[in-house]
């Protein structure tokens, strides 16, 4: 397929700072170094691919969720590639000038401050593994994702000058538990909580394609880094000597390198053939007890020690099955369909990546 409009060059190591938890705290406390130009001391570098339309510009791109693992790393990017990033945030502090005021609780933005964007990039949403799925916290959950997309796709819809892309967070949790299914975007939502919710979330986003904006929704899977997410939590076993499987083990794990969530949002961004959903997975998905086993062998740690599935639901609860025990072998059809170039289509190397450099 010819890449209309786009063109792809390989880069030099780009910074990206050390990442905490993500979605936690405002940008400069969740990414220490990182400064309003995009420069530090405390910095990592992750290799990425410069995506630029003809005819070369700067562009206006804000990002809701810029604290988070994927936020730090876009805001990084992006600065150094010299577009003008802003950050939507939350009451309670003096704004920056690269800042504008929302409280999604309110349904309030400072919708002026929105005007002349090229791009909005939605990734707010409470932590979905922070803590058991209470009552409460599925609330949580729910209102960070679905509230705030509501009141930020309608502030979108009073712009005069609407920006051309809007691009939406959304998780592969929207397939439910599907076994060896192979999922593609046009695959129906599960019926379980997270698949529900991802659903619903969906639906809010994409009302922003009735003000004439297009729209994207990234389905995430899971995101692999050393300085955030998921890996950090995955590798404590095997730390220990105690890694294995999750459970029988043969559930597919649809899985993602940073750096390639870095270009497929840029790509997402700039292409205008992207619209409605898309799988932000390596199409190399692998069931979890290989997951184990090659994490092993790179960690030079044994893999023999499974975790029981009664186990892991008396410590997690329904959270267990959704997120540890569920299969989704999400296929990336619209990026193949595109001609992206994945930097690391290959589990052990990117694990090798990561882990050993």
């Amino acid at each position: 397929m010819t890449r209309v409009g786009v063109t792809y060059e390989r880069m030099g190591l780009l910074p990206v700072p050390i990442f905490l938890r993500a979605g936690q705290g405002p940008l400069l406390r969740c990414c220490p170094g990182l400064t309003r130009t995009g420069r530090g001391r405390r910095l990592k570098s992750i290799a990425v691919y410069s995506l630029t339309t003809r005819p070369s510009s700067t562009m206006k791109i804000i990002i809701s969720g810029a604290s988070g693992l994927v936020g730090c790393a876009l805001t990084s990017v992006l600065r150094a590639e010299n577009h003008s990033v802003f950050h939507l945030v939350r009451p309670g502090r003096a704004l920056a000038p690269d800042e504008i005021r929302w409280d999604p609780h309110a349904a309030y933005v400072d919708v002026p401050e929105l005007e002349a964007a090229d791009a909005v990039i939605h990734l707010n949403g409470a932590n979905i593994s922070e803590r058991r799925w209470t009552p409460q916290r599925k609330q949580i959950l729910r209102s960070s994702r679905i509230d705030s997309t509501r009141v930020l796709v309608d502030s979108l819809a009073q712009l005069r000058q609407k920006p051309r892309a809007f691009v939406s967070a959304s998780a592969v949790g929207y397939y439910g538990n599907r076994g060896d299914e192979i999922l593609t975007e046009a695959s129906e939502a599960g019926r379980d909580f997270l698949s529900l919710l991802a659903r619903d979330w969906e639906a809010e986003a994409s009302r922003a394609a009735q003000s004439g904006i297009r729209t994207v929704i990234l389905r995430f899977g899971v995101i692999l880094s050393g300085q955030g997410g998921a890996l950090p939590q995955m590798i404590r076993p095997f730390r220990f000597g105690v890694g294995g499987r999750l459970g029988h083990g043969r559930q597919w794990l649809s899985w993602i390198a940073l750096e390639d969530v870095a270009g497929i949002v840029r790509l997402a961004i700039a292409d205008s053939r992207f619209h409605g959903p898309v799988n932000v997975v390596s199409p190399a998905p692998v069931q979890n007890a290989d997951f184990a086993r090659v994490l092993g062998r790179v960690l030079h740690r044994p893999a023999i020690f499974p975790a029981p599935e009664f186990m892991l639901r008396l410590a997690w609860g329904e959270m267990a099955d959704a997120l540890l025990l569920a299969s989704q072998r999400a296929a990336p059809e619209q990026l193949l369909a595109a001609n992206y170039p994945f930097q690391f289509p290959d589990l052990e190397a990117t694990l090798k990546k990561i882990l050993l450099t």
